[in-house]
């Protein structure tokens, strides 16, 4: 089952593995980047920084699309990590059903004019993004890590 769908520009880090995979008991990681999936260096670099017993899968948005809606009836428990707002609006956009959101790091590059917590940073284009998500019915929280407090994007933006 699809345990959380987490954006976080950098995917499989610390705050992922030592932070979420053992609150949530994680037994497989979900990349979906379309960047990703077709940079083997990447893919080979998150391989080695995926825990020994967790899964790790790396796919298009189109093959994700395809298989979260099986993953979601499997006994996996799988963590999602997205690369940033556009997968995730692309996997909402072709049917997929994400009930909630977690924003973990969207850093800092030049033109994101709006800080919110420790680790996102966001321009007009992403604070449109998360307003769709939201009216898509999607909630949305900002966590770095588990123990943190979660923070109310919509609210921020608004």
């Amino acid at each position: 089952m699809v345990i959380l769908y987490r954006v976080d520009d950098r995917l499989v880090h610390g705050q992922v593995v030592e932070g979420w995979v053992p609150h949530l008991r994680a037994d497989e990681l979900a990349v979906v980047s379309d960047e990703i999936a077709g940079d083997e260096m990447r893919r080979t670099i998150m391989r080695f920084a995926t825990p020994d017993d967790v899964e790790l899968k790396i796919m298009t948005v189109d093959e994700a699309a395809a298989w979260l809606p099986e993953a979601q009836s499997s006994a996996h428990k799988v963590l999602v990590l997205l690369p940033g707002l556009a997968e995730a609006l692309a996997l909402e956009e072709k049917g997929l059903k994400i009930p909630s959101l977690n924003i973990g790091g969207m850093h800092y590059s030049a033109g994101k004019n709006l800080s919110i917590g420790k680790a996102i940073f966001l321009n007009d284009e992403d604070c449109a993004a998360l307003k769709a998500l939201a009216a898509a019915g999607i909630e949305i929280e900002g966590r770095g890590v588990p123990s943190d407090t979660p923070l109310d994007l919509i609210a921020a933006i608004a």
